[in-house]
């Protein structure tokens, strides 16, 4: 069975459509398969804001799903959970450790979770949550891939992280994860950050889902410090995979987009908090 119609809309990113919440940060409303999906919650600034403008009904999710334990996915959790305490959370163990951003010019910054978001998932039923350190199913044609493998030769974690404030532990993110569904012209893709890599990440998926074709990837690719080497390569990656639509935000950078949609074309869309996409067989 397959999705026959697949509504995303951005709530956030670091860009935001007229009368909106711009922030650092993503959270994507997804509808599909009969279910309501918030996946991420940006940092918490800006999501409430910005879902009464677009008439977006937090409190009917009946999933949230975390890409990965960063504050800019994460620390908009305690008001969601509030608003949603139905909801079911779908949530790597490994989200919960600290981590921290060193770079030479400023002291070592927390980018883990926040007390109050780990608090609100902690708090939960326990039938509530679901732990993905595996591939799990949230409806017959929508799953998280649970950890991805780091099978690419030039994919990184995107950044200078940590799990120690020395900077002696590099922080892998195990935690980071996709989510995936089903639709009669291939898979559409929501990533958080991509911190396995994109092309990994569309790896596992595609192993995960046993479908090859690519109808749709939206979301955070971590290519802002990316190299000509990785760029390229990603490019040509994605060639090969030939998704009909991708859609870059949040962590992305604007090279890496320019890059993208120099390469890729018109395949390439613009996104902004405000942002709806629907995807159908005859759509897009």
């Amino acid at each position: 069975m397959m999705a026959s119609d697949v509504r995303i809309t951005v709530l956030v990113d670091n860009e935001a459509g007229e009368g909106l919440v711009a922030e650092h940060g993503l959270s994507f409303w997804i509808e599909t398969a009969g279910k309501r999906i918030l996946f991420d919650t940006g940092q918490g600034d800006a999501l409430r804001p910005n879902a009464r403008r677009l008439g977006v009904p937090l409190n009917k999710a009946d999933v949230i799903v975390l890409s990965h334990g960063h504050y800019d996915h994460a620390d908009g959790l305690p008001d969601v959970v509030a608003q949603a305490p139905q909801a079911q959370m779908v949530v790597h163990p490994d989200a919960f450790v600290a981590r921290y951003s060193i770079h030479p010019s400023r002291p070592a910054r927390a980018v883990g979770i926040a007390a109050a978001a780990r608090a609100a998932i902690e708090q939960l039923p326990v039938e509530k949550v679901i732990w993905s350190d595996r591939p799990v199913s949230i409806a017959p044609q929508v799953g998280v891939t649970g950890p991805i493998a780091r099978a690419t030769d030039f994919e990184d974690v995107g950044g200078p992280f940590f799990l120690d404030e020395g900077g002696q532990e590099p922080d892998p993110t195990t935690d980071d994860q996709a989510l995936w569904i089903e639709t009669a012209e291939g898979l559409v893709v929501c990533v958080g950050c991509c911190h396995a890599g994109l092309i990994n990440t569309l790896q596992a998926v595609r192993r995960a889902s046993g479908i090859s074709r690519i109808r749709a990837v939206i979301g955070g690719f971590h290519l802002l410090h990316a190299g000509q080497d990785r760029l390229e390569r990603t490019v040509d990656a994605l060639r090969s995979m030939a998704p009909q639509t991708l859609i870059p935000c949040h962590c992305t950078g604007s090279e890496a987009q320019r890059r993208l949609r120099e390469s890729l074309g018109e395949s390439v869309l613009p996104c902004c908090s405000g942002a709806t996409f629907s995807l159908t067989s005859e759509s897009m």
